[in-house]
């Protein structure tokens, strides 16, 4: 089997929106350290990206937004809008030239699973799905998600299946393939009710010839590792293998975490690792495991984002950590370092050694997920000829 790619490139980090952003690129940097004191790069195969041309962002972007990014990046810029220069998306010198660097990862990898010369891929510095056509939005630049799908569509592969698991609406990706029938987009996120974007709504189908395409589960927040998984496999499965796609692409924002302080889903380690192998047999069932994933948001940058990205990356290797694994003490020492402030962790783990359990979906509507899972299943469930209120299905 030919070892999956894994994107790096040290320039990446240069995507720092400054001071005190919420996004901050020690996160990739610790991500990178711990997984490579884990033993867990030597799985994989090294991408250094090129930065994606002006002609590859313009696959998903408009032309006046790319010039508008490239003036954002000057170290003097002017007024330039698009959504940028404001307190999410601060201007900063290199702005284009680090985000189609992240973009071109992307497509990179999306390319190489498409001629055959991998199955997987992982950019973990990748995910930013909020972008849109013509504007900056939610941290995010240029979306390297959905240029990374209109790349495979581009190589041949006629039908994507992305999903979406950051605790924010993939509404950049949703938007850019909403009208597109060979695409399905999926996302599980905190209700719209409670958090940004304010979109991902049930009702949010599809457009067109492509109703049915645009699937959303509206978690209520405090949901925890239980009740996500229970509204996972409850929606996900189903609706995926019965859109038979050719290749899985996922987003992995690890903002879903209970220590996360942008978002009110109460998730652990151990849930988001479960979650990581969920979707692993997901590309294993549905894509003969041709899978592409990436990170995301996470804003927990010490004590969350590199446990939770590194076991991602263990277990798109076929490598999985033992959970009571101890954190090595030069990665403990680098971390300490970046951040003295911070209590570190020990371990892998969150207290549970094993996947995290939950109850099958029964068709009840008791709980408040339970509401949320009916809710999406009767809106996509008929248009694939499946019944949702028969938990078989």
């Amino acid at each position: 089997m030919t070892a999956p790619l894994v994107v790096w490139d040290p320039r990446m980090l240069g995507y720092d929106l400054g001071g005190d952003h919420p996004l901050h690129p020690l996160r990739w940097e610790l991500t990178w350290a711990l997984a490579g004191d884990l033993g867990i790069l030597d799985a994989y195969q090294v991408l250094t990206p090129d930065a994606a041309d002006d002609e590859t962002l313009g696959t998903i972007h408009t032309p006046a937004y790319i010039a508008a990014v490239r003036e954002a990046s000057e170290e003097f810029p002017g007024r330039v809008g698009h959504g940028l220069g404001t307190p999410d998306n601060p201007m900063f010198p290199g702005m284009h030239e680090n985000s189609a660097l992240i973009a071109g990862g992307s497509v990179q990898a999306a390319q190489a699973i498409a001629r055959g010369d991998v199955d997987r891929a992982v950019n973990f510095c990748g995910g930013l799905h909020h972008a849109m056509a013509d504007y900056a939005s939610g941290f995010c630049v240029y979306n390297d998600a959905a240029l990374a799908i209109r790349a495979l569509l581009d190589a041949g592969v006629r039908k994507v299946a992305y999903v979406d698991v950051d605790v924010h609406h993939g509404d950049g990706v949703q938007a850019a393939f909403y009208d597109d029938p060979r695409v399905l987009t999926v996302s599980l996120h905190e209700s719209p009710l409670s958090l940004f974007p304010g979109t991902g709504w049930p009702a949010e189908l599809g457009r067109g010839a492509a109703q049915g395409t645009a699937v959303n589960v509206a978690l209520p927040p405090g949901t925890s590792d239980a009740g996500w998984l229970r509204a996972f496999h409850a929606v996900v499965p189903g609706v995926v293998g019965a859109f038979r796609p050719e290749v899985l692409v996922t987003q992995h924002g690890a903002d879903t975490h209970r220590e996360d302080p942008l978002a009110d889903l109460v998730l652990t380690i151990d849930g988001q690792r479960t979650t990581y192998q969920a979707l692993r047999s997901l590309a294993e069932s549905t894509t003969g495991g041709r899978w592409l994933a990436l990170g995301g948001g996470g804003y927990a940058t010490v004590r969350v984002v590199p446990r939770s990205w590194t076991n991602l990356l263990a277990i798109v290797a076929g490598r999985d950590i033992d959970p009571s694994t101890p954190l090595p003490a030069d990665w403990i020492a680098l971390a300490a370092r970046a951040r003295p402030d911070i209590e570190l962790p020990i371990d892998m783990t969150e207290g549970t050694t094993g996947p995290v359990a939950h109850e099958r979906w029964d068709g009840s509507v008791e709980m408040s997920v339970d509401k949320a899972i009916l809710s999406t299943r009767n809106a996509i469930y008929p248009l694939y000829g499946l019944d949702p209120h028969d938990p078989r299905d």
